[in-house]
C-alpha cells in the first residue's frame, strides 16, 4: 500500500492540522507516514497545503507531485493544484459550499462534492470542523475507491482522541464531524 494526499486551503482552515489525523491514523493502523506542512508568508487566509504519505513500506521522500488524493477546502486552491498536478487517476475531494458551481458541473467519476462547511454548520453547529468533516468524507471515498488500500475509520477516531486528548469537547465534536463525513459519502455519492 502506498498513498500520496495533499490536503489544500487557506491557512486557518485547519488543512495543517487535516494532515496531522491522517498521519497519526495511519500511525494507530500501523503504517509508515510523512507529513509535510507548506504555508505562505501570510499564514491565515494564505494557501496552505499539507502533504501526507502513507505506506505499508518505507517512505523515501515526503515529497507529491502528483497525488492519489487532492483534498480541496477552497477554489483557488482547487484553480492552482488542477493544472499540473493532477490525473486522470487522482481522486479529488473538495469541499462544495466553497466552489463555483461551474466547476462541480463538471465532476468526472474521480470527483466527490461534500458540502463540508454546510455539514459543520448545519450537524455540527461548529464551523471550524469543516476539516474533519471532509476528513470523514475522505476515508470513505477510500473505502470506496481503492478498497486495498485504505485507513479504517476507526483509526481515525482514535487519532482523533490522541490529537486532542487535552481537550475532551474537542475531540467529541471532530469525532462527530468525521462520522457525519463519512456518512455523507456514504449515503449520497455511493
Amino acid at each position: 500500500m502506498k498513498l500520496e494526499i495533499i490536503i489544500t486551503g487557506f491557512g486557518g482552515q485547519g488543512v495543517l492540522s487535516a494532515g496531522i489525523l491522517i498521519a497519526q491514523a495511519a500511525m494507530e493502523q500501523n503504517l509508515h507516514t510523512t507529513w509535510f506542512p507548506s504555508y505562505g508568508a501570510e499564514m491565515r487566509g494564505g494557501l496552505s497545503n499539507s502533504t501526507v504519505v502513507v505506506s505499508s513500506d518505507e517512505i523515501g521522500s515526503p515529497f507529491v507531485f502528483n497525488p492519489d488524493v487532492l483534498i480541496v477546502l477552497n477554489e483557488l486552491s482547487l484553480n492552482k493544484f488542477k493544472k499540473n498536478r493532477i490525473t486522470d487517476k487522482t481522486i479529488i475531494i473538495v469541499n462544495s459550499h466553497m466552489i463555483s458551481t461551474k466547476y462541480e458541473q463538471q465532476k468526472k467519476t474521480n470527483h466527490f462534492f461534500v458540502p463540508a462547511t454546510n455539514i459543520a454548520n448545519s450537524k455540527i453547529k461548529n464551523f471550524k470542523t469543516t476539516n474533519t468533516v471532509i476528513i470523514g468524507a475522505f476515508i470513505k471515498v477510500l473505502e470506496f475507491k481503492k478498497k486495498n488500500d485504505t485507513l479504517f475509520i476507526k483509526n481515525v477516531l482514535s487519532a482523533c482522541e490522541t490529537l486532542f486528548a487535552k481537550n475532551r469537547h474537542l475531540t467529541y465534536i471532530n469525532k462527530k464531524a468525521i462520522i457525519a463525513g463519512y456518512n455523507f459519502i456514504k449515503e449520497f455519492c455511493i
